[in-house]
């Protein structure tokens, strides 16, 4: 046992080492509960963005998959499919982008700030 050291000494301490804070289990139960309830919030949501003056639509939900394309015909150019090809990657991006932000806040709003991202969460 190291010089100093004994359970004498860790009983004075919050709680450290030798017991669990009933009240930061419980503060991470509730945590992890609201994370779940977003996550099932946001599950439910659509975002949309729009390329090209509103030529292009993406709506993607909370899962962050792909739910819908609209394409006005005035942007099919045959002469031009690289255009066509680029509207539909700016607006599927900014509504993935849109997704990610607001999950992304909702997340710090539970935590309070704490980075959690290397716990994979």
């Amino acid at each position: 046992m190291a010089k100093g050291f004994n359970s004498r000494n860790m009983r004075g301490m919050g709680g450290m080492g030798g017991g669990i804070n009933m009240n930061m289990i419980r503060q991470a139960q509730k945590m992890q509960a609201d994370m779940e309830k977003m996550q099932a919030d946001l599950e439910q949501k659509t975002y949309s963005a729009k390329a090209g003056g509103g030529m292009v639509e993406a709506v993607v939900s909370g899962k962050k998959e792909l739910t819908k394309i609209t394409i006005n015909p005035e942007v099919l150019d045959p002469e031009d499919p690289g255009m066509l090809e680029d509207l539909v990657l700016l607006a599927v991006n900014e509504a993935l982008r849109l997704a990610n932000e607001d999950a992304a806040s909702s997340m710090n709003q539970i935590t309070g700030g704490l980075n959690l991202g290397g716990l994979g969460l």
